[in-house]
């Protein structure tokens, strides 16, 4: 059986940028190689060339101006070129001849003129060559000849253009010298270079690599240097918010866990004892104890759904069931269930209809949980006040209560889960501290807006916005827009 083999680890960003450098290093020397011995010479004539194509453009451009020798010899005195024009037979009525240079041209007869003519038309009208200087001394000179043909004044005629091209065998030399101490020099610097920068960039990487590690593992406490490049400053600051909000999501959890293992504790010890109780003395199996073991496993039952309710929110795999229903009655109807709960009143304001568009069952859930949350805290009075008020197409329902009040540094905590203003669980308060947090989550899935307003030893106002819908006469009235409901 094959042993199967272990992936190969990917280099690190030390090596990476260290092996750029020497391969960066490796290919411009080259590349300047390359140019310095093989293409020198060819890119310095197709210079030459193109000079040539430019001045004879420029005189073919003059041929039916009355100043065209003028042209001819500005362009002469200008270039350091030799200019001639011939016509079809090989008369040359303009030639300027650039002093102490070597022309070919000058020297044609009439009828090489003409032949030359002729052999420029046959190759397509244009024609270039290099020639080796015939002059004594030249040594290292080359002439190229450029010729064209053109039409003006219903005649056609040879413009010759001759540059100078000398030879760059002593050039290439001093270049080679200075190529080679170029590359003794750049050598040993691409070698320090690859060994001292790729250290300094990656150092600040490597240093928060080994303390993400620690962070990975549980260490919230450790943080990370802002240092090196800017971005991984940038990603040093990310990291330390990152660990930051870490710390503090480990915190909920923790706290979460004491605050419902202490929720279940509770009930599940009464309903033992009690259940123990009836079950080893006699007579103890009333109905008072049983409506006990009953209310415990209500709590119970609420917890409990509140968890799975909360977990569906945040997982965002609860779908809406969106519908238009009237607001106002939804609230009647809730309040009416909480008529037999003894020494409490529910007076609810509310001036007109209001109908919206939204999962009524979830609406419904809000408006309970913050009743609930009401009840739990309301003072002597036991008043629980609720008042709906329309504004600028937008509901919002308020639900007060005159208990103890919530710290003004408490206002922004309460949303989160499982957060009690009371942190000492006294059982008066039989609140499971979710259902603000499910509150939050629910208006966050329909886009609606909510808040609190409280002072201490005045009671609080939470309330809730949803956008209101038409009214069902305005509804049916209204005609459908063409491929909408």
């Amino acid at each position: 059986m094959k042993q199967a083999k272990h992936p190969r680890r990917p280099m690190g960003v030390r090596g990476q940028m260290a092996l750029g450098f020497v391969v960066f290093a490796l290919a411009t020397a080259a590349l300047l190689w390359v140019f310095q011995l093989f293409l020198l010479a060819p890119t310095y004539q197709a210079i030459k060339t193109h000079e040539a194509k430019n001045i004879s453009a420029a005189l073919i451009r003059q041929l039916e101006s009355p100043d065209l020798d003028a042209a001819a010899r500005d362009l002469c005195a200008k270039t350091g070129a030799n200019i001639y024009v011939f016509d079809q037979l090989g008369r040359n009525p303009v030639g300027w001849k650039y002093s102490y240079k070597e022309s070919l041209a000058a020297a044609l007869s009439q009828r090489e003129a003409a032949a030359f003519f002729d052999q420029v038309n046959l190759l397509g009208g244009s024609y270039s060559q290099l020639f080796l200087s015939r002059l004594s001394g030249a040594g290292g000179t080359k002439l190229l000849v450029y010729a064209s043909t053109a039409q003006a004044s219903g005649l056609w005629w040879l413009v010759v253009v001759e540059v100078e091209v000398t030879m760059l065998n002593s050039t290439v030399d001093t270049l080679l010298v200075q190529l080679v101490c170029i590359t003794l020099i750049l050598a040993p610097l691409g070698v320090f270079f690859a060994a001292f920068l790729p250290g300094r960039i990656a150092r600040p990487l490597t240093e928060m690599n080994e303390a993400a590690k620690l962070l990975a593992r549980g260490d919230y406490s450790i943080r990370f240097a802002p240092q090196g490049a800017r971005e991984v400053s940038e990603l040093a600051g990310t990291l330390n918010y990152a660990a930051a909000e870490l710390s503090k999501a480990d915190a909920l959890r923790r706290e979460l866990l004491a605050n419902v293992s202490h929720d279940l504790r509770t009930p599940l010890t009464m309903i033992k004892g009690y259940a123990e109780v009836m079950r080893d003395l006699p007579g103890e199996n009333t109905p008072e104890n049983v409506q006990i073991i009953i209310d415990e496993a209500g709590r119970l039952n609420d917890l409990v759904n509140d968890l799975l309710d909360l977990s569906r929110l945040e997982a965002g795999v609860l779908v809406l069931t969106k519908e238009r229903f009237s607001l106002t009655e939804s609230v009647r109807e809730i309040l009416g269930r909480y008529d037999k709960l003894a020494d409490f009143s529910f007076p609810f304001q509310a001036e007109e209809e209001a109908y919206v568009v939204a999962d009524r069952l979830k609406i419904s859930q809000v408006v309970y949980n913050l009743v609930n949350n009401a009840v739990n805290y309301a003072g002597e009075d036991k008043t629980v006040s609720l008042r709906q008020e329309l504004r600028q197409g937008r509901v919002r329902v308020s639900v007060t209560d005159q208990g103890e009040g919530i710290p003004p540094d408490k206002l922004q905590d309460i949303w989160d889960r499982y957060y009690k203003v009371d942190r000492e669980h006294r059982r008066a308060q039989v609140g499971t501290g979710l259902g603000l947090s499910i509150v939050k989550n629910v208006l966050d899935l329909h886009g609606g807006a909510y808040g609190v307003i409280s002072q201490l030893g005045q009671g609080s106002t939470f309330w809730f916005e949803l956008e209101t819908a038409p009214e069902p006469e305005e509804a049916a009235a209204s005609p459908s827009l063409p491929g909408k409901a």
